[in-house]
């Protein structure tokens, strides 16, 4: 099954971005940082989603995420599909932290229970087209607004959504323009898609850092 195997995102304070992962989520050993090499502006058409079990658990990230630096997009609330927020980490990129369960059954343990990647794209079936030609398998399809791939246990969940609604959801304007200042490594090969985000092939040498 082709999957992703790593992120990283490009950043123009690579340290701090670290420290950022490490004290907002605990990531610093699961997302890697490299340093940005061209300009980006506005959106950039992609958000982070961390899955959590219960609200308590949704509270204390995006505490911890505005502590580290983080700026409130969406303040964390309850709605109909559950409770969550979005915030944008001091070197721009959007995290969405939230739950299915609208009522806690225990303390916060902080465990994140999945990572997600949504790439928001200009035509979501013909993107979904690109991809399933490059191995990637579908588990689930609303037509052209949204599609969910298949993931293997552990591994970065992955969907696709149109750019203007996944902007929406996190609570920003769609425009932007340059870099997505985001590489993806996975095991389908090096390419880029139709809406210019970057693939890579893992290196097994040594992670993306």
């Amino acid at each position: 099954m082709t999957s992703i195997e790593s992120l990283a995102l490009e950043v123009s304070d690579t340290a701090a971005a670290r420290r950022f992962l490490a004290d907002a989520f605990g990531l610093d050993d699961r997302i890697g940082v490299r340093q940005a090499t061209e300009a980006s502006t506005g959106f950039r058409a992609f958000t982070l989603s961390l899955i959590v079990s219960q609200p308590a658990e949704v509270d204390s990230f995006a505490n911890s995420a505005i502590e580290a630096g983080a700026t409130v997009l969406k303040p964390v609330a309850k709605s109909f599909w559950g409770y969550g927020g979005s915030v944008r980490a001091p070197d721009g990129t959007i995290w969405k932290i939230a739950t299915s369960n609208k009522k806690n059954t225990g303390p916060a343990t902080r465990t994140i229970d999945d990572i997600a990647l949504l790439l928001g794209v200009a035509d979501v079936a013909a993107t979904k087209r690109f991809y399933v030609e490059h191995g990637v398998a579908v588990e689930k399809s609303y037509g052209r607004k949204y599609v969910q791939f298949e993931t293997p246990a552990g591994a970065v969940k992955f969907a696709l959504y149109g750019r203007r609604a996944l902007a929406k959801d996190a609570g920003v304007a769609a425009d932007g323009s340059g870099s997505h200042r985001l590489v993806i490594t996975g095991d389908a090969g090096r390419f880029t898609d139709p809406d210019g985000f970057v693939w890579e092939t893992a290196d097994r040498t040594a992670p993306a850092r």
